[in-house]
């Protein structure tokens, strides 16, 4: 089943897309087939004219027709998603999230910004038709660390975190898939 990421930073080396990557990786050394969509991936103009015929708006619809889960990480400024990562979502349909696992991701300066994952990132999933949200991940600056070589050093609770949310996507994605679905009844009908 495929999952698509979506990093709401502008930046590549960011905190939020250093989770993302850290999420992508583990879900894909499980089997999941993983796609990327950032911000850079789509033109600035169509961001910002929120151009929903343009064609990185079509590829970005494209990408989620096919992902049966995603996994959306945006820093948290001034106590909401930032502005790069609403504007992407501005330019799907209102129906787009429908049948999809959302596993949100959000990182800030001080935990003063964890509710800003429930007040202002879950809200605007729902709002695109997401039913199935998880409860997500939010890492503060001390619980992650950008080393000058590039890599990332992730605190002790947050790599818990990280591992509950990755077993949780895998579990909800098992039911959505029909050989799961289909091996799970031959063995209650045993």
């Amino acid at each position: 089943m495929t999952i698509l990421t979506i990093s709401g930073s502008p930046s590549r080396h960011s905190r939020s897309s250093a989770l993302l990557g850290h999420l992508a990786h583990a879900l894909a050394a499980a089997g999941h087939p993983v796609q990327h969509v950032g911000l850079k991936d789509i033109p600035a103009e169509d961001l910002i004219g929120a151009h929903v015929h343009s064609a990185g708006a079509r590829a970005l619809r494209l990408k989620l027709e096919a992902a049966h889960a995603l996994v959306i990480a945006t820093p948290v400024y001034k106590a909401s998603i930032g502005g790069g990562l609403k504007a992407l979502l501005d330019l799907l349909p209102e129906d787009a999230l429908a049948g999809k696992v959302v596993l949100p991701v959000a990182t800030g300066g001080s935990l003063t910004h964890l509710l800003a994952l429930e007040y202002a990132f879950k809200p605007v999933l729902a709002a695109l038709g997401a039913r199935t949200i998880l409860g997500g991940v939010f890492a503060t600056d001390k619980d992650l660390a950008v080393l000058a070589d590039g890599e990332v050093a992730i605190s002790r609770a947050i790599l818990d975190r990280l591992e509950t949310a990755v077993q949780e996507l895998r579990a909800h994605l098992d039911v959505l898939n029909p050989h799961v679905r289909a091996s799970r009844a031959a063995l209650r009908a045993v």
